[in-house]
C-alpha cells in the first residue's frame, strides 16, 4: 500500500528493507539529549510571553475522558468547559479538541456543534492495542462515522518490539485508509514501554512513512508517559522528515503534563526545535485532562494578581 513519502517508497516495499532502514537511523546520544531537553527547560518565560504561552497551551490542549465510568453526560459537561474554559473571562481560548472513546464521539460532536472545536476518538483498541486487524479497523470506522474528525490509535508495541516493523507500518496504512478525508491520524507509540531512545526514534520514522498526521507520545495509561526527553526525540524526527520529504507532522505528547511549568517546557522545546511553524494546534496538541485547570489558575492571577486556588474552576 502507498506511502504519503514517495520518496521512502523502496524502504517499505519489504520488512527487510524497512528493518534495514530504521536501524540504519543514527543512533540516539542519550546523555546529549536528556542534557538538551534539560538546558531547554530552564529557559525563564515572563510577563507578556507568559500570557501569550498560556494562551497558547490552552489552544493546543485535547481535552481528554478517556475513563470506564465515562457517561453522555460528562462528556457534554467536558465539551462545555472546552468551549468555555473560564466563564468569567470569555477571552480564554477554546481547547483544540475533546478526547473520547469511539462510542462518545457522537455526544461529543453533538455537544460542539458550532464551536469549531475537534472531536479526537481513541481507537485500534485502545490503550493496549491487543486486537485482530479488522477489529482494530472496525473500531475506527464506528468512530469516523460518528463524527470523529480525529482518531488516535496505538501501535501494536509487541510486533513493534519483535522486530516485526512491517506489520506495524502496514497496520498504520490500513487505518490512515479508514480515516480517508474525514479524520487525521494520530498514532500513540506508548514511549515508556519502548524501552530506548533509538526505538522511539524508529517508531517516529515508521509512523511518518506510514502515513501519520501526528506522532503521539504516549497512552497516559502507564507508568511513563510525555517526557521531555522523548518529546525533544519526536520534535527531531519531525524536523528531519520535513527537511527529506516536504510532509510537516504534528506532534503530540500526552500524559502527565499537568502544570503550566511543565506545558511552557514543552513549548520551548517546540520553538528551539521545530521553529513557529509548529506553535499551532494544527501542527502540536497537549494531550491532557488537568492541565487546563492550572493554566486557567495561572490566566487568572497574571490578570488579577491573585492566585484564585482550585475551587475557583471546575472539577473535571
Amino acid at each position: 500500500m502507498p506511502t504519503t513519502a514517495p520518496a521512502f517508497a523502496d524502504v517499505t516495499a519489504s520488512d527487510g528493507a524497512l528493518r534495514r532502514f530504521l536501524h540504519g537511523l543514527p543512533g540516539v546520544d542519550t546523555v546529549g539529549l536528556e542534557a538538551r531537553a534539560a538546558s531547554l527547560g530552564t529557559r525563564s518565560v515572563k510577563t507578556t510571553s507568559k500570557a501569550y504561552a498560556i494562551d497558547l497551551a490552552i489552544s493546543m490542549i485535547d481535552l481528554t475522558t478517556l475513563e470506564g465510568a465515562d457517561t453522555p453526560g460528562k462528556v457534554r459537561a467536558l465539551c462545555a468547559k472546552g468551549a468555555n474554559p473560564d466563564p468569567t473571562d470569555r477571552t480564554t481560548p477554546r481547547v483544540a479538541a475533546i478526547c473520547v472513546y469511539p462510542d462518545m464521539a457522537e455526544t461529543a460532536k453533538e455537544a460542539l456543534a458550532g464551536t469549531g472545536i475537534k472531536v479526537a476518538s481513541v481507537a485500534t483498541a485502545f490503550p493496549a492495542g491487543r486486537a485482530a486487524l479488522p477489529v482494530k479497523l472496525a473500531d475506527v470506522r464506528d468512530a469516523v462515522a460518528a463524527g470523529a474528525d480525529e482518531i488516535d490509535m496505538v501501535i501494536d508495541r509487541g510486533a513493534f518490539l519483535s522486530g516485526h516493523y512491517l506489520k506495524v507500518y502496514e497496520e498504520i496504512v490500513a487505518v490512515k485508509a479508514e480515516c480517508g478525508d474525514k479524520a487525521r491520524l494520530k498514532v500513540i507509540f506508548e514511549t515508556g514501554e519502548l524501552s530506548t531512545y533509538d526505538n522511539i526514534r524508529r517508531a517516529s520514522w515508521l509512523g511518518m512513512l506510514a502515513g501519520a498526521d501526528f506522532i503521539k507520545t504516549s497512552t497516559g495509561k502507564v507508568g511513563v508517559n510525555a517526557t521531555p526527553p522523548n518529546t525533544l526525540l519526536m520534535l527531531e524526527a519531525v524536523r528531519d522528515f520535513k527537511a527529506q520529504t516536504g510532509i510537516q507532522i504534528g506532534v503530540k505528547p500526552a500524559g502527565g503534563i499537568r502544570t503550566t511549568k511543565d506545558a511552557i517546557k514543552f513549548l520551548v522545546l517546540v520553538n528551539e526545535t521545530v521553529g513557529e511553524d509548529w506553535l499551532t494546534n494544527e501542527w502540536f496538541r497537549f494531550g491532557a485532562s488537568s492541565l487546563l485547570n492550572d493554566l486557567l489558575m495561572q490566566r487568572q492571577k497574571l490578570s488579577t494578581g491573585r492566585y484564585s486556588g482550585p475551587d475557583y474552576v471546575t472539577v473535571d
